[in-house]
């Protein structure tokens, strides 16, 4: 055999050797690239609720009168599940791995009905709209509602606005803004949430307490 074919014998059995190797390697080299432009993890969510109600007893102020209980309005940036807070003046954030698991207003809204029931001082509570015609309705926004990182310890802050209507007169009888806030037990999402059903509870027994004195129809 000549220098000539063999080298020619041994380039082709390299080039065979590395077609081989291309071979062997694409399929690695396509799985490792899907596994790139896969979607990261997404981390699991701890869901939380609003469902504290205050002890409150009977009163001894009857109104035959029957009080509707419109939806709860949301100021923007607390009408999301997502579980807002605060490190700088005029910035909210939101916790990550940390929800609601409905709009806080949304939860807050059975629980007003049930605290006023709780009075038994107006004849029937309802829900707007609704078939039984109500003398009065109560109007209420959420305002605000966040874990305040700016102090320590942390606090949950809530603001509540409440207007109490006159249906049949139009008119407004009164108007009234809550402001409460709770020192959070830990400096997380499960401080907040803990520091808020404390904080709830005080909040809806003020509201019921102004329903009660304003329902006076003139």
């Amino acid at each position: 055999m000549s220098l000539f074919q063999s080298k020619s014998s041994t380039t082709i059995a390299q080039g065979r050797m590395t077609r081989r190797v291309l071979m062997t390697m694409v399929p690695i080299l396509l799985l490792a690239g899907c596994a790139a432009l896969s979607k990261p993890a997404i981390p699991s969510q701890n869901i939380y609720v609003l469902n504290e109600l205050p002890a409150v007893q009977t009163s001894p102020v009857r109104h035959d009168l029957v009080l509707a209980v419109s939806p709860m309005q949301t100021r923007p940036g607390f009408d999301t599940p997502q579980m807002a807070y605060t490190q700088r003046t005029h910035e909210l954030s939101y916790f990550v791995t940390s929800r609601w698991a409905d709009l806080p207003a949304r939860m807050l809204e059975p629980l007003v009905i049930q605290t006023l029931e709780q009075t038994e001082s107006f004849r029937a509570i309802t829900q707007t709209p609704g078939a039984v015609p109500a003398e009065l309705r109560l109007e209420t926004e959420l305002t605000l509602l966040h874990q305040d990182f700016t102090t320590h310890p942390s606090r949950v802050q809530l603001t509540l606005r409440a207007r109490l209507i006159d249906v049949r007169n139009k008119r407004v009888l009164a108007v009234r803004q809550f402001d409460d806030s709770e020192n959070a037990t830990s400096e997380d999402a499960y401080g907040g949430v803990n520091a808020s059903n404390r904080l709830v509870p005080r909040m809806l027994k003020q509201l019921a307490d102004f329903c009660v004195s304003e329902a006076v129809l003139r």
